[in-house]
């Protein structure tokens, strides 16, 4: 089978990520002689730089990874919290019902910075300075700015010079829209990243208390401090009211990532990893559980069948995400029976030959009746990207995505995180530091009595969700992609090719791909297209046709448009692989 590009092959080390400047970032840590856990910190550092309209220090990132020394997988979460000051209360007294895509209301707390700390600290063996340098580097000596990132500035200058003046500072120094292929610097971002060293290198001279400190500068210091002064003000943001923060010193200082053990679940002789319910990680398990029913290696991987077949299977685990998922500190969320064979089977006797159009239709379980969300009537032009994190604007239409890596070392280290956040196109940069912080608090219900209703201290249920598999209770295979409420789809598709139709990472990940829109976005304004399948056109026109005939309703797009993926693996004898995402024209993988 022709592939866009080879799958790597090695024993050293593989890193594979959403651009390429990350990716041989962490590989250059590898060859100084780094572990995995290293090279992950470095190269999503980077990635904060160099894919600023997909991620940032001030956004998010959950982590999954694998521990030779100790033979166990762990979750870091990377999530913030909605600040102490964010009530519905809060939003009704400001006439709001949906919390906005952009400004300074949904900002949480900023958790990337603290999980990558952790996990240098706690399982890394370099100093914060030799996996700092790359970003630093990148953001002072400048970086080529890829076309989409000058799109996303574009798509956003009026509003930087109409609003966001600190913005304007940053993305439009020039006096000008940046055009594609600049050499783009931010010496406010590399300042900030060197003083975090400069102050970590100040309190300590042993590495783990200098990665604590470099903690403290951030969300104790003066980082804290000025995202706390920033976010006292008002500024405009998508409901045409400027808007104050609710995002204070406390809830910065108050914060700390957490370790949590990963859910599991077997498959066709494999045991799944994902995050818990505050990701939508779950429901890549429940697909799992409803496709394990069915010959899914009989049918072709393009084939109108199959693709019948995992959509429907998607619209039934998805519904009970909409229902039931949330942070698990707040929500008792019914996991085991979620997952439980039992209703699965019983959930899998919903699909039939016609797809379903007309909804959601989440199961009921332990005897409680489903609640879905109302989807607020939102007074607004904007067309929602099909694609990606849609942050938007009153005036037109921009998007936001999210990044992706993965990085097997030879030591047996294994680690996949998918970085996402801190867009510049949904919230104004912070005077002196370079970057903007979250708007992932969009994604909360202004509705009562949800599992993801707004709550001071809780997690929003992001869509941010990186995959690990194991074989003999050993790392095998980690993966995941950008791309919003489509991750947990696009994922799957890349893992039944792998697993049941037996490609390789470049094959199962230049194979054609498709999602459906059914249900409600994650994102504002939080729209549905119920019925919606969108597909690239390498399936065939016949394949279109039969599934426009089932009910579907098509978009037909671009040959190399949807999914992201990336992955890594390591077999038994050592040997690691890995492969990256084609489309876009900027994922990379690099290994020997």
């Amino acid at each position: 089978m022709f592939t866009t590009r080879p799958e790597l092959v090695g024993t050293f080390g593989m890193v594979a990520s959403t651009h390429w400047l990350a990716s041989q970032s962490g590989m250059a840590v590898l060859e100084a002689g780094g572990n995995a856990f290293d090279a992950a910190v470095a190269a999503g550092l980077v990635l904060q730089v160099v894919e600023p309209h997909l991620n940032g220090p001030g956004g998010e990132v959950p982590i999954i990874a694998w521990e030779d020394r100790t033979s166990r997988p762990f979750v870091v979460c990377g999530q913030g919290v909605a600040p102490a000051a964010a009530t519905i209360n809060c939003f009704d007294a400001m006439d709001l019902d949906i919390v906005p895509g952009t400004g300074l209301l949904p900002a949480v707390v900023p958790g990337a910075f603290g999980a990558w700390m952790l996990l240098l600290r706690e399982h890394g063996t370099m100093r914060l300075r030799d996996v700092l340098k790359y970003a630093i580097g990148y953001a002072e000596g400048g970086f080529v700015l890829l076309p989409t990132i000058a799109k996303a500035i574009s798509g956003v200058s009026g509003l930087f010079t109409e609003h966001w003046l600190s913005s304007a500072k940053v993305w439009l120094a020039a006096g000008t829209d940046p055009a594609p292929g600049t050499l783009f610097k931010n010496s406010d971002l590399a300042a900030t990243y060197s003083r975090i060293v400069e102050d970590a290198e100040s309190a300590s001279s042993d590495r783990e208390e200098q990665i604590e400190a470099a903690r403290r500068s951030f969300y104790e210091g003066f980082v804290a401090e000025a995202v706390a002064e920033f976010y006292a003000g008002e500024l405009m943001d998508v409901t045409g009211v400027p808007h104050a923060g609710l995002l204070r010193y406390e809830d910065l200082a108050g914060w700390r990532p957490a370790v949590e053990e990963p859910l599991t679940m077997d498959y066709r002789g494999l045991t799944v990893l994902k995050a818990g319910p505050w990701t939508q990680g779950p429901a890549f398990l429940q697909q799992l559980a409803l496709l394990e029913g069915y010959d899914v290696g009989g049918l072709a991987p393009s084939s109108p069948e199959l693709i019948h077949l995992v959509v429907e299977c998607s619209k039934l685990a998805f519904a009970d995400r909409e229902a039931y998922y949330g942070d698990p500190r707040f929500a008792d969320v019914p996991l085991a029976e979620l997952l439980s064979p039992c209703y699965n089977d019983a959930r899998r006797r919903l699909v039939t030959d016609s797809a379903v159009v007309d909804g959601l239709n989440p199961g009921s379980v332990a005897g409680r009746i489903p609640r879905l969300p109302t989807i607020p009537d939102v007074d607004t032009d904007e067309k929602v990207a099909s694609l990606g994190e849609p942050t938007v604007r009153r005036d037109g239409r921009v998007q936001g995505d999210t990044c992706h890596l993965d990085v097997a070392d030879r030591f047996g280290n294994v680690v996949t995180a998918t970085p996402s956040g801190g867009w510049f196109q949904s919230s104004p940069v912070v005077p002196g530091l370079g970057f903007s912080i979250t708007t992932r608090g969009q994604m909360f219900w202004l509705e009562r009595g949800l599992p993801n209703s707004l709550e001071p201290g809780k997690r929003p249920r992001t869509t941010l969700t990186p995959s690990m598999t194991l074989r003999g209770g050993a790392p095998y295979l980690a993966f995941g992609t950008p791309g919003g409420d489509m991750q947990d789809q696009w994922t799957l598709l890349f893992f039944l090719r792998h697993v049941d139709h037996g490609m390789n990472l470049q094959e199962a990940i230049d194979a054609p791909t498709w999602h459906t829109t059914h249900f409600p976005s994650s994102f504002y304004p939080r729209r549905a297209e119920p019925g919606h399948l969108l597909v690239e056109d390498r399936v065939g026109d016949e394949t279109v046709q039969e599934l426009r005939d089932r009910g579907h309703r098509v978009t037909v797009e671009g040959p190399w448009t949807l999914g992201r993926t990336s992955a890594v693996s390591r077999d038994k004898h050592g040997v690691l692989r890995a492969a990256a995402n084609p489309r876009g024209m900027q994922g990379y993988a690099v290994g020997r």
